[in-house]
């Protein structure tokens, strides 16, 4: 996402949050810690927001940093773009993390995987269940000794802790990746795939 976005999309949560919990621009800056000018500049859409402000503003407001971050273009809908997510890379896979949703017991990660040909992903297992989605291309994916063949708009879902790989059939492949694991474990994506590392 870019600044001049990013800073739009913050001033609107930041608004819309404020007069969802009935709260005067002046309780927020008690509250947070910021000055009331900064509050207000952000609200307008103008300056450039440090880390340390954005971050003391969910707690605040109780709730989490993506939700400041994220566009809401209704209440009910949450709009991600791809453009400016950060890129997990391995020998195979290119992970984009598009939501994380929390819910009671699990906690759901929704990615955008891209599959490059001529290599495999190989993962030793970790806790939870992926969910597998192709939109284009031919994918070998699932447990290591009987993987499934899946072509576009074909679904799986296996269960994470036994060995599983990832290939391509041939050319590249697009694909969603629904990773449900349980709430109070850290994200098995970056523990258990050591190989994953952050690009710009």
């Amino acid at each position: 996402m870019a600044q001049v976005e990013a800073v739009r999309v913050l001033a609107a949560n930041l608004r819309a949050l404020r007069a969802e919990q009935a709260l005067s621009l002046s309780e927020v800056a008690r509250r947070s810690g910021i000055a009331k000018g900064t509050l207000s500049q952000l609200e307008s859409g103008v300056g450039n927001p440090t880390i340390q402000t954005v971050f003391s503003l969910p707690n605040t407001l109780q709730v989490p940093v993506s939700t400041l971050l994220t566009e809401r273009i209704e209440p009910d809908v949450v709009l991600v773009r791809s453009a400016g997510l950060e890129v997990l890379s391995s020998n195979a896979v290119d992970l984009r993390m598009l939501r994380r949703l929390d819910l009671t017991s699990s906690v759901l990660e929704v990615y955008d995987q891209r599959v490059r040909p001529g290599e495999v992903q190989h993962s030793h297992g970790h806790p939870g269940r992926e969910h597998v989605v192709v939109t284009e291309g031919k994918l070998r994916v699932g447990p290591a000794d009987a993987p499934y063949e899946l072509g576009p708009g074909d679904y799986v879902c296996f269960p994470a802790q036994l060995p599983h790989t990832y290939e391509t059939v041939g050319g590249p492949v697009t694909s969603v990746l629904l990773l449900e694991y349980q709430s109070e474990t850290d994200s098995p994506m970056l523990r258990h795939h050591p190989g994953l590392g952050q690009v710009r």
